[in-house]
């Protein structure tokens, strides 16, 4: 699992369109890494949403936004269309970045026990990891990242 200081791992994912993100990509910056369980489920579109509504805020800043999940390229694109979503959707479906991150494992909801992906947001500088947000709180997400940053 990263800490922060640690770089971003070596990886190569694909996009809500199907183009390859690989770590070089997101090596310069201010880059956010948010991650999160499903396409199109309530909360995570809620924070998808809250993300897509500052875009300008953070486009002023130089930061750049991504989310990730397991969900494949198909999902991601009817995601982003159905929302009008501004910032790219990494198909993690190897989970190459949730292992890495360390957000994949097992989760409870409602007293159920599952498989899934931790809603966690990563804010990296060059490549470097500078700021973990572990459970972020959907509502408040969007205006905390600008917070920190």
């Amino acid at each position: 699992m990263l800490q922060e200081g640690d770089r971003l791992p070596i990886f190569q994912v694909l996009d809500d369109h199907g183009h390859a993100v690989t770590d070089t990509d997101l090596g310069e910056g201010i880059v956010v890494l948010y991650f999160y369980p499903k396409d199109d489920t309530p909360g995570c579109t809620r924070q998808a949403c809250g993300l897509r509504d500052a875009q300008g805020q953070y486009s002023e800043r130089g930061i750049r936004v991504f989310g990730v999940s397991a969900d494949d390229v198909a999902s991601h694109a009817a995601f982003r269309d159905k929302f009008d979503l501004n910032f790219p959707l990494l198909a993690d479906t190897e989970r190459v970045l949730c292992e890495a991150f360390g957000v994949w494992g097992e989760q409870e909801w409602k007293g159920q026990k599952y498989m899934g992906i931790s809603r966690n947001t990563y804010i990296l500088r060059d490549g470097v990891l500078q700021t973990i947000f572990p459970n972020v709180d959907v509502l408040t997400h969007a205006d905390r990242i600008l917070a920190a940053v």
